[in-house]
């Protein structure tokens, strides 16, 4: 098994649990003015090609806030891969991940793929897909740290996304026991199975924390999985009751948890928040459900 090794809790700062002064004031100025519904989150772009200064700026303000924004497209025709990445440049966005199942230009095609590879993973069926950030599995140099997702076609049904910025669910569990947060920033807090495909291993098991915090950048990581199957928590009392706070907020009617359909032409510019997705029904002959969606390993950048 292989264990990730992160840095240590910062000697000083917000995320610092001997440092209650910088917490306190980052915390009220996070929580000061925050949106209260999805509407609020949105921005609509002429051109993802060439944003001007005033969509930058109403995009980034929301990304500052909530470390999401969602985005329409004024024209939803030229919503194509290279606006994806075109939008995610813009944003310093550069280092894509390629995963096993994206497309050769590292997006990947968010569709109803019955067989093949993808059949074993539900983002490529239309069953609901639990809360988590992307890339939870990955090694320490190839953490998923923004994302955008892109709505080319809805479903005829279903396939609403939940967002939950994540920050907003560490100051939950701060606030509710701050041991949650030094136990889950444990090396070994939570332990991802190994893939094997066909009875060959193509990743081993990875053991790593939660939350963490980049030492360049003093900003909040973190890796979650709501899947039960196979994941093994470190087994002391106060991490499991951490587990427990954190799947207790994410089942509950928190106003800090958005919802929202996404249409065709409409996106979600994020800091890899946490987020899931209701179950969905495509159109027999019709409406078939299809998103990009583009992975990076660096945040996005203040612009």
């Amino acid at each position: 098994m292989t264990q990730i090794s992160f840095p240590a809790m910062p000697a000083a700062g917000p995320f610092c649990l001997n440092d209650e002064t910088a917490y306190h004031r980052w915390r009220e100025k996070k929580l000061s003015g925050y949106p209260q519904r999805a509407s609020e989150l949105r921005v609509t772009i002429a051109d993802p090609f060439q944003l001007s200064s005033t969509e930058q700026d109403a995009l980034q303000r929301r990304i500052e806030k909530t470390n999401f924004v969602i985005y329409q497209l004024a024209n939803p025709g030229a919503d194509d891969k290279r606006a994806v990445k075109a939008l995610g440049k813009q944003f310093g966005l550069r280092d894509t991940d390629s995963n096993l199942c994206a497309d050769e230009d590292s997006i990947t095609s968010l569709k109803v793929i019955p067989g093949g590879r993808q059949q074993h993973y539900i983002p490529y069926s239309n069953l609901r897909l639990s809360w988590h950030t992307d890339g939870y599995y990955n090694a320490l140099d190839r953490q998923i740290r923004a994302m955008v997702l892109h709505c080319v076609q809805d479903a005829a049904e279903g396939g609403e996304n939940l967002l939950l910025d994540h920050e907003i669910c560490y100051i939950h569990l701060r606030d509710t026991n701050p041991a949650y947060i030094l136990a889950l920033m444990q090396p070994d807090a939570m332990v991802i199975p190994p893939n094997v495909e066909n009875g060959v291993e193509i990743r081993g098991a990875l053991s790593g924390p939660v939350f963490t915090v980049d030492p360049d950048t003093g900003s909040l990581h973190m890796r979650y999985t709501a899947r039960t199957r196979s994941i093994e928590w470190h087994a002391d009392p106060t991490t499991l009751a951490a587990k427990d706070c954190i799947q207790d907020f994410l089942g509950s009617d928190s106003p800090y948890i958005f919802r929202h359909r996404l249409a065709p032409g409409q996106g979600v510019l994020t800091n890899n928040v946490l987020h899931a997705r209701t179950a969905f029904e495509n159109e027999e002959g019709g409406k078939q459900r299809l998103l990009y969606r583009a992975r990076y390993y660096n945040r996005i950048a203040h612009t």
